[in-house]
């Protein structure tokens, strides 16, 4: 009998779909990275075309790797969580399916109008207005199969994990449709609905939430389910999970003003932005602390373990991320920091560090379990991942460091009369080893991730359905 038609079963033939499809896009979007990265490097590889300049396959770039890589690993264990912590089948097969297929139709939807020019310009948000339709419709079929999930639920306790993954959903929903608000004046072209200083806040109001609750909320369901089942250890302190929930929650929804220091935004947003960004910090750390607490008489699994290492390390870097974020929101380190190399190191810091290893170790601790296997084909291939992926991360964020802080200081230089001691030009050339190291750190990324792919299809291969259904079955 199929797990679909089953009803003492889980659904996990919608978590292996989005288990798979998270390594297929990961390799897919981390690829495109490499290439223009390497067209910083050398230029000529934009081949003088407009599809494939840099300006056209970078936003292509981040939509893959957030939404169609992050996303796919965040509904997939979502889907996958929500079952286990409830002990209840997901609310809607069908409907589960439609996720799936849709927000896969969304993310091919983005490869073919986003080089072609079609969008609306907002970073994070550049899909066009029916594109946008379809998100809210996948969306407002995934927010009813996580909670019919959990309104069915044989648990009276409903887990932490999907306090964070509900306020994920529920967030990122008001802020796609607020930003989201447009006038279409043909099909593939439309107009915000905001103008000037209000367009810039409410996109990033929305953008910097997009970070905080599709890349950090989210992802933090995945940490509070996949660090003590990894290490088979509770939750260091289930209080302070609830502390830290309501007061990330709380919090980062007024950070976003950061983004727009010294802009035409007034003053007292800006103000406001970098004081709430700094408070941040704490629920921010407060997670990393619960996270690397649970390990407390573990440590030593980390020696024979890589994917407890994938879940530990990307907790170290969202503790990073999140002490330099707030950092960088202050007026007068953002003076030097804004517009340079410096924001892209923290962005990948949490993107490759934190967002792409918990996603990793949380892929390769579940993808077996949903095809019914022990483990992965090769704990070797994994460990080998590790490292790569890690080697790759430092040399990304490292390189743009010093490429950031060499631009801010070089574009600040003034001559006694008052005059730039640089021009643009020189600024860029001196960036360019810089370039060079990321495309190598990318590179790194990159060469784990096809060993990931390479693990997984042998681990799918040698599955067999009778013990993927047994796998399946509801404790």
């Amino acid at each position: 009998m199929s797990t679909a038609t089953t009803p003492t079963a889980y659904n996990y033939k919608v978590v292996r779909q989005f288990a798979v499809m998270t390594v297929v896009w990961g390799i897919i979007g981390m690829a495109l990275g490499v290439f223009i990265a390497a067209q910083l490097v050398w230029p000529a590889l934009n081949f003088d075309l407009p599809w494939t300049s840099f300006g056209r396959l970078r936003p292509l770039h981040t939509n893959l790797v957030i939404f169609a890589f992050g996303g796919c690993a965040l509904m997939g264990t979502s889907f996958y969580v929500v079952q286990r912590t409830t002990q209840a089948r997901l609310m809607s097969d069908n409907m589960a399916a439609f996720v799936f297929w849709g927000w896969q139709a969304v993310i091919l939807l983005a490869i073919i109008t986003l080089p072609l020019g079609m969008t609306s310009t907002k970073e994070y948000a550049e899909l066009e207005w029916p594109i946008d339709i379809l998100i809210t419709a996948v969306w407002v079929a995934y927010a009813t199969v996580f909670f019919g999930t959990i309104a069915k639920r044989k648990m009276k306790h409903i887990y932490v994990a999907n306090w964070f993954y509900g306020a994920f959903i529920i967030t990122i929903a008001v802020l796609h449709i607020v930003n989201n608000m447009a006038m279409p004046v043909s099909l593939f072209k439309s107009y915000s609905m905001y103008a000037g200083a209000t367009d810039a806040m409410i996109q990033w109001w929305y953008g910097h939430n997009a970070v905080g609750f599709f890349l950090t909320a989210g992802f933090l369901g995945m940490m509070y389910y996949f660090v003590p089942k990894q290490t088979e250890r509770p939750v260091y302190s289930y209080r302070l999970s609830i502390v830290h929930f309501w007061a990330l929650i709380g919090l980062y929804i007024w950070a976003g003003p950061h983004h727009l220091h010294y802009t035409a935004l007034p003053d007292w947003a800006q103000t406001l932005g970098m004081v709430m960004s700094l408070i941040l910090l704490a629920p921010s750390w407060g997670g990393m602390i619960n996270g690397m607490m649970t390990l407390s008489g573990a440590w030593h699994k980390l020696r024979t373990d890589p994917i407890l290492r994938f879940l530990v390390v990307s907790l170290a870097f969202y503790g990073m991320s999140t002490f330099e974020g707030p950092m960088m929101a202050i007026k007068t380190v953002n003076a030097l920091s804004h517009y340079t190399d410096w924001t892209i190191g923290h962005v990948h810091a949490g993107a490759l560090g934190w967002v792409a290893m918990i996603s990793i170790g949380a892929i390769y601790h579940m993808l077996p379990k949903a095809f019914g296997r022990e483990q992965m084909y090769s704990i070797g291939l994994i460990n080998a991942h590790f490292w790569l992926a890690t080697i790759g991360t430092v040399l990304y964020i490292v390189s743009m460091w010093v490429n950031g802080i060499t631009q801010g200081l070089m574009w600040r230089a003034v001559n006694i009369d008052g005059t730039l001691t640089y021009s643009f030009v020189e600024a860029l050339e001196a960036s360019h080893p810089g370039f060079i190291v990321r495309m190598i750190g990318g590179l790194f990324f990159v060469a784990g991730m096809l060993l990931m792919g390479y693990n997984s299809w042998r681990t799918i291969r040698a599955s067999k359905p009778a013990e993927a259904q047994a796998a399946a079955q509801i404790a």
